[in-house]
């Protein structure tokens, strides 16, 4: 991790409550701001009253600043001595997260903030929002699986996708049942995304599927979701179908909620009592125009979410 160059940008001092954090960023990649960087938000005293460390993830195609816009977790979290890191992957703005590359990726970061920052032996939480929910699930599983030095207490998710064959055939599905009327965007480009990075379809890739998939519902063996059966986790989903069907034309089939359900129901029956599965309604509201949408980080309650992580220290 020595060979990176280190640029601090200062950018500036985000005042709530009369309570100030230290925000800045910094550049893992020497001529490159585009990706492999870090938003570092601080707590007020500095790096010595440091007593837990977050990581959060973005969703896809969305800016690290972002999340200081659509929730306040990272200031509420600062202000209870909880140093956040908001990175962008090596992967880019539209890092798919749960690849190889993307999770090599993340554990670099981690491990170059756990030395920058020393935070070994402290507490350290991992949440991240849609694809950058599915991301730190599936770090948590290969930590567990891997034994990496570093290793969440908790992790928490905001409506991520967790199974990508459910998603892969879903989408299939709404793009063969949309054709001629309206196509949805992200579908085609998750489908394709989807087929490059399996290398193939749930027909003729499954395993692939399996490997890189958080949760898989078809899989048997519970080859990822085993790992999480002692790791507490919270999930939120807001399964508004009225909203889906009139907005997006999707069904249940669509919409990430049977994955998180799914999930958090067989890590209970794997006997992990620290499993949350917590449905939310009217909560999905998106900056800065308080537009409606129930995939959104603000169906999170972030009081509530940082009181239930102190349970983990």
């Amino acid at each position: 991790m020595k060979k990176f160059f280190i640029l601090f940008a200062f950018l500036s001092l985000f005042i709530i409550d009369a309570n100030a954090q230290n925000i800045s960023t910094v550049y893992l990649s020497k001529n490159d701001t585009t990706k492999n960087m870090f938003v570092a938000i601080m707590p007020n005293d500095g790096i010595d009253s440091i007593k837990t460390f977050m990581f959060l993830i973005n969703g896809m195609f969305s800016p690290v600043r972002d999340v200081l816009q659509q929730t306040d977790l990272p200031v509420k979290a600062a202000q209870q001595r909880t140093l956040v890191i908001i990175p962008l992957l090596e992967t880019g703005i539209q890092s798919f997260g749960i690849d190889d590359s993307s999770q090599n990726s993340l554990k670099n970061i981690i491990d170059y903030c756990v030395d920058k920052y020393h935070l070994q032996s402290k507490p350290f939480y991992l949440g991240g929002y849609s694809i950058g929910g599915a991301c730190v699930v599936k770090y948590a599983e290969l930590a567990v699986k891997n034994n990496y030095p570093e290793k969440p207490n908790a992790v928490f998710a905001i409506d991520p996708p967790l199974d990508f064959e459910r998603f892969y055939n879903s989408a299939k599905r709404n793009l063969r049942l949309m054709k001629g009327i309206y196509e949805n965007p992200e579908n085609k480009f998750m489908v394709a995304k989807l087929e490059q990075k399996m290398q193939g379809s749930p027909q003729t890739a499954l395993q692939n599927f399996y490997k890189m998939s958080p949760y898989s519902y078809s899989d048997t063996t519970q080859s990822a979701v085993k790992f999480l059966s002692a790791m507490p986790i919270t999930i939120y989903t807001e399964p508004n179908i009225t909203w889906w069907m009139n907005n997006r034309a999707f069904d249940y089939s669509n919409i990430n909620c049977i994955d998180i359900a799914a999930m958090i129901n067989e890590l209970h029956l794997l006997g992990n009592q620290n499993a949350r599965f917590i449905p939310t309604e009217n909560k999905g509201f998106r900056k800065p125009n308080n537009e409606y949408h129930p995939h959104s980080w603000s169906i999170a309650d972030m009081d509530e979410l940082l009181s239930w992580l102190e349970n983990f220290k």
